[in-house]
């Protein structure tokens, strides 16, 4: 037992045989779901090596401890201070071969349709030479000698971390279009849906609440934080007018499925920016006097004696739910890619559900959902559109596409965007910078103005208005018949 099983794993790593779990007694997996663990696994090891790179403690040591250090600094084009191996500039020549590793893998997988396709077994397989490859990339691109090479791979960076942030902010309002939708549909044949709509928006508001309460409390302090709590005030009257705009009734006439059910789930989603924007922006000091002392103020850690002090922690947590949400965007792009074609970015907001449910969001949910509608469409059975062939279950080519931009985002985050050359891994997270604290609130911004968009823009269009007024007339005769008939009767 134990020879076949290493058997399997030889030819996991060096042929073209899916990987499992590496322990025997583990339940299986699948093959996609397998695959994707590992090239996530790729990403994490390398956005760990850039946080050590970026570490000044662990630049230190390094230098102290590697005994062949000075050699390789000498072959190496930054010369004996060797400053190539560590700080911004190790961090985006790490994100280069990254970034290389899976922008060549989107282009290699491009149109694949079913997963017996040679392409796809190379996807699947080949663990240890695709790590070597990526290696080897990241190596390669600290030879790369001009300076200049930094500057325009920060422009590139630049423009593919706004990129990747319209991918999240795409993907959360699709996500609380899709939910309001679908739960709409079994409300039109079970009146129970409502009260789940309405438990559903009441717990979203209350999450926003208590969030909004929490930001005020602890990232303001009644002697300054005027930025702090400016910002507050202005992102709830956001909050406060999506949520009145998605009842007005020139809006329910437009879009009947507009509901608050939407604004909530966006108010969340601005909440948790505006949090990780104050999480982000630099400490002010020496603006409030207290008993004798020059506090630093607007930070959520409270001593026993009042003073606001630096801490970690939630800087932390807040790095670990932001990367989570990165790898969960690369997912759910690739899904959504393969289910709606290269346009779901626009489709996905024009699909409609047959059958209502709670679990809509998942894959095979979504799947059996779009598969029904195409064999309606094409008059074919459902079951052929299933079965048929060996189809993928998530776009390739997406997949290690928004991987790619992914790994710029991370690049441009660990780095504070355009406050590269000071960065400091020990600060970055705690202290922040300006460039990191504006990209955020104005990503918080963009998300409320795409969902006003999806709210206002369809009564911006052409006909509308002319829609809108025999909407209204109907509406008006039939009031006008209901009174004849009452006053008849």
């Amino acid at each position: 037992m134990v020879p076949g099983y290493c058997k399997a794993q030889i030819c996991c790593c060096c042929g073209p045989a899916p990987c499992t779990l590496c322990c025997p007694c583990c339940p299986g997996i699948k093959v996609s779901t397998g695959t994707r663990l590992l090239y996530m696994l790729f990403h994490i090891l390398a956005c760990a090596s850039c946080c050590f790179m970026l570490s000044r403690t662990v630049a230190e040591a390094i230098k102290e401890n590697v005994p062949f250090y000075a050699v390789l600094c000498e072959h190496l084009p930054g010369g004996s201070d060797c400053d190539i191996l560590v700080g911004y500039s190790a961090v985006y020549r790490v994100c280069f071969g990254t970034a290389c590793f899976y922008l060549g893998q989107a282009a290699f997988l491009v149109n694949i349709k079913s997963s017996s396709n040679v392409r796809a077994l190379l996807h699947n397989g080949f663990w240890f030479l695709k790590l070597l490859i990526l290696v080897g990339l990241c190596a390669a691109a600290f030879f790369i000698q001009d300076q200049r090479f930094l500057r325009a791979w920060h422009l590139v960076g630049v423009c593919g971390g706004f990129a990747f942030i319209l991918v999240q902010l795409v993907l959360i309002t699709a996500f609380a279009h899709t939910w309001n939708k679908n739960w709409l549909t079994g409300a039109s044949t079970d009146k129970r849906w409502y009260l789940a709509i309405f438990l559903a928006t009441l717990g979203f508001y209350t999450i926003a609440s208590t969030a909004y309460t929490f930001l005020y409390k602890f990232y303001t302090h009644p002697g300054g934080c005027f930025l702090n709590k400016g910002l507050l005030a202005f992102n709830g009257a956001l909050c406060l007018l999506m949520s009145f705009i998605s009842i007005t009734p020139c809006v329910r006439l437009r879009q009947p499925s507009s509901s608050p059910l939407q604004a909530s789930i966006i108010c969340c989603y601005v909440m948790y920016l505006t949090f990780s924007a104050l999480s982000s922006r630099p400490p002010e000091k020496g603006l409030l006097q207290y008993k004798g002392q020059n506090l630093t103020i607007c930070f959520p850690s409270v001593s026993k004696d009042g003073m606001q002090t630096e801490d970690t922690t939630v800087a932390i947590l807040g790095a670990g739910v932001m990367y989570a949400c990165v790898l969960f965007a690369c997912n759910e792009a690739s899904m959504l890619a393969e289910l709606f074609g290269p346009l779901w970015m626009v489709r996905i907001y024009s699909f409609e559900f047959k059958k209502a449910s709670c679990f809509f969001c998942c894959p095979d949910k979504m799947e059996e959902e779009v598969a029904g509608q195409r064999g309606e469409q094409e008059g074919s059975p459902v079951e052929q559109q299933i079965v048929h062939g060996d189809p993928v279950v998530y776009s390739y080519s997406t997949f290690h596409f928004v991987f790619f931009l992914a790994s710029l985002y991370v690049m441009m985050t660990l780095t504070n965007w355009f406050s590269y050359e000071n960065a400091v891994l020990e600060t970055t997270f705690t202290h922040g910078s300006w460039s990191t604290f504006w990209v955020k609130v104005s990503s918080g911004w963009a998300c409320v103005l795409l969902y006003l968009w999806l709210l206002l823009g369809p009564l911006c269009l052409p006909g509308s208005r002319q829609r809108n007024n025999t909407s209204l007339r109907v509406f008006r005769r039939q009031r006008r018949n209901l009174h004849r008939i009452s006053v008849a009767t």
